[in-house]
């Protein structure tokens, strides 16, 4: 059986795709995906935005929907911007920023009396509690990389200074957990999956936190499911912030804006 066929058996919807990048493979490698494992861990990598990104078995593959989310931090980042990416996985959403502003991607306008010309790319920190993400993004994020939870690893300095803090947090009701692929649910963390009974407990206790975090005017920014919208946003006025629901085709994010004074 060739491998189209293999890969197509296997219920591989885009067995021709996935046959040419495993083309030069070893049998163990092919073996891996067909027994089900994803992709993005048998190869070693994973495309996000035009780039390819280190990804480890056992670690979060960054999903295209986040390409909504992406390009809101790059709409509200400018050079020299400090952006925070807390659940950052393989750190690919908030390299995938730097990479944007730091080829003139940007949207946005720095505050006047910023340098821009010094500064050619934002000021990059992200942060997850798995140390496998861990060792990930510290191959993929050209910035600082801390291990922990949420904002607890981050430096004190940073307080009141976040142009932008982005998440991507788990935001699967637990009870759905269940109805997700395989592909998913057995071979990525429960933890970066399971947002709690509504799947928004890590997302409300990052709006909790973003008031500390974020200077005059910075944008807190969070994925989550389109009909979790509502129920985020209202999280987040309760903390303070302006918010506003963002959607596309394919995903939902959530921003909070604090206040320019």
């Amino acid at each position: 059986m060739d491998l189209v066929a293999r890969l197509r058996a296997a219920g591989c919807v885009f067995a021709e795709e996935e046959a040419e990048l495993l083309r030069d493979a070893d049998e163990s490698q092919v073996a891996r995906r067909v027994a089900g494992e994803p992709l993005e861990h048998v190869l070693g990598w994973a495309a996000f935005r035009g780039r390819r990104f280190v990804v480890a078995p056992g670690v979060f593959v960054p999903r295209h929907r986040s390409e909504l989310l992406v390009d809101l931090a790059v709409a509200r980042a400018f050079p020299g911007a400090v952006v925070v990416d807390l659940c950052c996985g393989t750190g690919a959403l908030g390299a995938a920023v730097a990479g944007a502003v730091s080829s003139g991607d940007s949207k946005a306008s720095p505050p006047a009396s910023s340098d821009s010309s010094a500064t050619p790319s934002i000021e990059l920190h992200a942060v997850d509690a798995d140390p496998a993400a861990v060792a990930c993004a510290r191959r993929n994020v050209p910035g600082a990389v801390y291990e922990g939870d949420l904002d607890a690893p981050l430096p004190p300095s940073l307080r009141g200074r976040v142009d932008v803090l982005l998440a991507s947090p788990p935001y699967v009701p637990t009870a759905e957990i269940a109805r997700m692929p395989p592909e998913a649910r057995e071979h990525e963390p429960l933890g970066t999956l399971d947002g709690g009974p509504d799947g928004l407990a890590l997302a409300r206790r990052i709006a909790a936190l973003a008031p500390g975090w974020l200077a005059p005017g910075g944008a807190l920014l969070v994925e989550c499911a389109t009909h979790q919208g509502p129920d985020l946003a209202a999280a987040v006025r309760d903390y303070g912030l302006a918010a506003t629901v963002h959607g596309d085709d394919d995903a939902t994010t959530v921003e909070g804006r604090w206040p320019t004074h």
